[in-house]
Protein backbone atom coordinates (compact mmCIF):
# COMPACT_ATOMS: atom_id res chain seq x y z
CA UNK A 1 0.00 0.00 0.00
CA UNK A 2 2.95 2.29 -0.67
CA UNK A 3 2.48 5.79 -1.96
CA UNK A 4 4.56 7.52 -4.58
CA UNK A 5 8.25 8.00 -3.97
CA UNK A 6 9.34 10.22 -1.10
CA UNK A 7 9.71 13.87 -2.02
CA UNK A 8 7.37 13.73 -5.00
CA UNK A 9 6.49 17.11 -6.50
CA UNK A 10 2.80 17.51 -7.26
CA UNK A 11 2.03 19.74 -10.21
CA UNK A 12 -1.30 20.95 -8.83
CA UNK A 13 -3.26 21.15 -5.57
CA UNK A 14 -5.10 18.06 -4.40
CA UNK A 15 -8.71 17.77 -5.56
CA UNK A 16 -11.00 16.90 -2.65
CA UNK A 17 -13.99 15.14 -4.17
CA UNK A 18 -17.24 16.21 -2.51
CA UNK A 19 -20.51 17.92 -3.26
CA UNK A 20 -21.37 18.26 0.43
CA UNK A 21 -20.95 21.85 1.63
CA UNK A 22 -20.98 20.91 5.33
CA UNK A 23 -18.34 18.24 4.82
CA UNK A 24 -16.17 20.68 2.87
CA UNK A 25 -16.54 23.23 5.67
CA UNK A 26 -15.26 20.72 8.23
CA UNK A 27 -12.36 19.59 6.07
CA UNK A 28 -11.28 23.21 5.50
CA UNK A 29 -11.49 23.92 9.24
CA UNK A 30 -9.43 20.83 10.12
CA UNK A 31 -6.80 21.01 7.37
CA UNK A 32 -6.40 24.77 7.32
CA UNK A 33 -3.47 25.66 5.04
CA UNK A 34 -1.53 22.45 5.70
CA UNK A 35 -2.39 20.86 2.32
CA UNK A 36 -3.24 22.91 -0.77
CA UNK A 37 -6.55 21.62 -2.10
CA UNK A 38 -9.72 22.59 -3.88
CA UNK A 39 -13.06 20.81 -4.00
CA UNK A 40 -14.89 19.30 -6.94
CA UNK A 41 -18.14 17.39 -7.18
CA UNK A 42 -17.75 14.29 -9.34
CA UNK A 43 -20.36 11.75 -10.34
CA UNK A 44 -18.79 8.59 -8.96
CA UNK A 45 -20.60 5.24 -8.72
CA UNK A 46 -22.00 4.13 -5.38
CA UNK A 47 -19.94 1.03 -4.76
CA UNK A 48 -20.57 -1.85 -2.39
CA UNK A 49 -18.10 -3.65 -0.17
CA UNK A 50 -15.92 -2.94 2.84
CA UNK A 51 -15.35 0.76 3.63
CA UNK A 52 -11.63 0.78 2.83
CA UNK A 53 -12.07 -0.94 -0.53
CA UNK A 54 -14.96 1.36 -1.49
CA UNK A 55 -12.86 4.41 -0.70
CA UNK A 56 -9.80 3.18 -2.59
CA UNK A 57 -11.81 2.35 -5.69
CA UNK A 58 -13.47 5.77 -5.62
CA UNK A 59 -10.02 7.35 -5.41
CA UNK A 60 -8.86 5.38 -8.46
CA UNK A 61 -11.91 6.44 -10.46
CA UNK A 62 -11.62 10.07 -9.37
CA UNK A 63 -7.91 10.23 -10.23
CA UNK A 64 -8.74 9.01 -13.73
CA UNK A 65 -11.36 11.74 -14.16
CA UNK A 66 -9.21 14.52 -12.71
CA UNK A 67 -5.91 13.21 -14.09
CA UNK A 68 -4.14 14.42 -10.98
CA UNK A 69 -3.98 14.04 -7.21
CA UNK A 70 -7.31 13.41 -5.48
CA UNK A 71 -8.59 12.89 -1.97
CA UNK A 72 -11.90 11.08 -1.48
CA UNK A 73 -13.80 10.39 1.70
CA UNK A 74 -16.29 7.79 2.79
CA UNK A 75 -18.10 8.11 6.09
CA UNK A 76 -19.73 5.23 7.93
CA UNK A 77 -21.96 4.94 10.97
CA UNK A 78 -21.61 1.44 12.37
CA UNK A 79 -23.91 -0.15 14.95
CA UNK A 80 -22.14 -2.79 17.02
CA UNK A 81 -25.39 -4.73 17.59
CA UNK A 82 -25.78 -4.99 13.80
CA UNK A 83 -22.16 -6.09 13.26
CA UNK A 84 -21.14 -2.79 11.66
CA UNK A 85 -24.24 -1.98 9.63
CA UNK A 86 -25.46 0.42 8.24
CA UNK A 87 -21.75 1.25 7.79
CA UNK A 88 -20.97 2.73 4.36
CA UNK A 89 -24.68 2.65 3.45
CA UNK A 90 -25.69 5.10 6.20
CA UNK A 91 -26.45 7.85 3.67
CA UNK A 92 -29.17 5.73 2.07
CA UNK A 93 -30.56 4.47 5.37
CA UNK A 94 -30.84 8.06 6.59
CA UNK A 95 -32.58 9.20 3.41
CA UNK A 96 -35.12 6.38 3.60
CA UNK A 97 -35.90 6.06 7.32
CA UNK A 98 -34.58 9.25 8.95
CA UNK A 99 -33.18 9.71 12.46
CA UNK A 100 -36.14 8.00 14.12
CA UNK A 101 -35.73 5.01 11.85
CA UNK A 102 -32.06 4.71 12.77
CA UNK A 103 -33.07 4.52 16.44
CA UNK A 104 -35.78 1.98 15.60
CA UNK A 105 -33.18 -0.33 14.07
CA UNK A 106 -31.81 -0.86 17.58
CA UNK A 107 -35.14 -1.21 19.43
CA UNK A 108 -34.69 -4.96 19.84
CA UNK A 109 -31.13 -4.60 21.17
CA UNK A 110 -29.81 -3.47 24.54
CA UNK A 111 -26.53 -2.53 22.90
CA UNK A 112 -26.86 1.00 21.50
CA UNK A 113 -23.10 1.44 21.05
CA UNK A 114 -21.77 2.50 17.68
CA UNK A 115 -18.77 4.07 16.06
CA UNK A 116 -18.29 6.73 13.44
CA UNK A 117 -15.72 5.76 10.82
CA UNK A 118 -14.11 8.05 8.28
CA UNK A 119 -12.02 6.64 5.44
CA UNK A 120 -9.91 8.98 3.31
CA UNK A 121 -8.11 7.68 0.25
CA UNK A 122 -5.37 9.65 -1.47
CA UNK A 123 -4.41 8.90 -5.06
CA UNK A 124 -1.59 11.06 -6.41
CA UNK A 125 -2.54 10.29 -9.99
CA UNK A 126 -4.38 7.82 -12.21
CA UNK A 127 -1.53 5.28 -12.12
CA UNK A 128 -0.67 5.50 -8.43
CA UNK A 129 -2.07 3.04 -5.88
CA UNK A 130 -4.29 4.92 -3.37
CA UNK A 131 -3.22 5.20 0.25
CA UNK A 132 -5.98 4.89 2.85
CA UNK A 133 -6.39 6.60 6.23
CA UNK A 134 -8.98 5.57 8.83
CA UNK A 135 -10.36 7.63 11.71
CA UNK A 136 -12.75 6.15 14.26
CA UNK A 137 -14.77 7.68 17.11
CA UNK A 138 -16.73 5.41 19.46
CA UNK A 139 -20.10 6.46 20.83
CA UNK A 140 -23.75 5.46 20.99
CA UNK A 141 -27.01 6.00 19.13
CA UNK A 142 -29.48 8.29 20.90
CA UNK A 143 -32.78 9.98 20.03
CA UNK A 144 -32.00 12.99 17.80
CA UNK A 145 -30.85 16.16 19.52
CA UNK A 146 -29.45 19.37 18.09
CA UNK A 147 -29.57 21.04 14.68
CA UNK A 148 -30.79 18.80 11.88
CA UNK A 149 -28.54 20.15 9.12
CA UNK A 150 -25.70 17.64 8.85
CA UNK A 151 -26.55 14.02 8.22
CA UNK A 152 -26.74 11.70 11.21
CA UNK A 153 -24.95 14.05 13.66
CA UNK A 154 -28.10 14.45 15.85
CA UNK A 155 -28.24 10.72 16.75
CA UNK A 156 -24.54 10.09 17.47
CA UNK A 157 -23.21 10.87 20.94
CA UNK A 158 -19.45 10.28 21.22
CA UNK A 159 -18.12 8.48 24.28
CA UNK A 160 -17.17 10.80 27.13
CA UNK A 161 -19.61 13.54 26.08
CA UNK A 162 -23.21 14.33 27.01
CA UNK A 163 -23.83 16.08 23.69
CA UNK A 164 -24.46 14.68 20.24
CA UNK A 165 -22.22 15.68 17.35
CA UNK A 166 -24.99 18.10 16.30
CA UNK A 167 -25.09 19.78 19.73
CA UNK A 168 -21.33 20.20 20.06
CA UNK A 169 -19.58 23.42 19.08
CA UNK A 170 -17.89 22.88 15.72
CA UNK A 171 -14.43 23.45 17.20
CA UNK A 172 -15.04 20.79 19.84
CA UNK A 173 -16.40 18.26 17.36
CA UNK A 174 -13.45 18.85 15.04
CA UNK A 175 -11.05 17.90 17.84
CA UNK A 176 -12.47 14.43 18.40
CA UNK A 177 -14.44 13.51 15.28
CA UNK A 178 -13.76 10.51 13.05
CA UNK A 179 -13.06 12.98 10.23
CA UNK A 180 -10.43 14.91 12.19
CA UNK A 181 -8.70 11.70 13.25
CA UNK A 182 -8.47 10.50 9.66
CA UNK A 183 -7.30 13.90 8.42
CA UNK A 184 -4.56 14.03 11.05
CA UNK A 185 -3.17 10.87 9.44
CA UNK A 186 -3.45 12.47 5.99
CA UNK A 187 -1.50 15.51 7.21
CA UNK A 188 1.15 13.32 8.81
CA UNK A 189 1.51 11.36 5.57
CA UNK A 190 2.16 14.53 3.56
CA UNK A 191 4.82 15.62 6.04
CA UNK A 192 6.53 12.23 6.19
CA UNK A 193 6.47 11.74 2.42
CA UNK A 194 7.81 15.23 1.79
CA UNK A 195 5.38 16.12 -0.98
CA UNK A 196 5.74 19.58 -2.46
CA UNK A 197 3.68 21.61 -4.92
CA UNK A 198 4.89 23.32 -8.08
CA UNK A 199 1.91 25.57 -8.51
CA UNK A 200 0.49 28.43 -6.51
CA UNK A 201 -1.71 26.79 -3.82
CA UNK A 202 -4.39 29.44 -4.40
CA UNK A 203 -4.80 28.52 -8.05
Amino acid sequence: MAAARVGMVLNRPVTFVTGNAKKLEEVKAILGQSIPFHSLKLDLPELQGEPEEISKEKARLAALQVNGPVLVEDTCLCFNALKGLPGPYIKWFLQKIGHEGLNNLLLAYEDKSAYALCVFSLALGPNVEPVTFLGKTPGKIVPPRGPNDFGWDPVFQPDGYDQTYAEMPKEEKNKISHRSRALSLVKAHFVEAGYSFQTDPSS
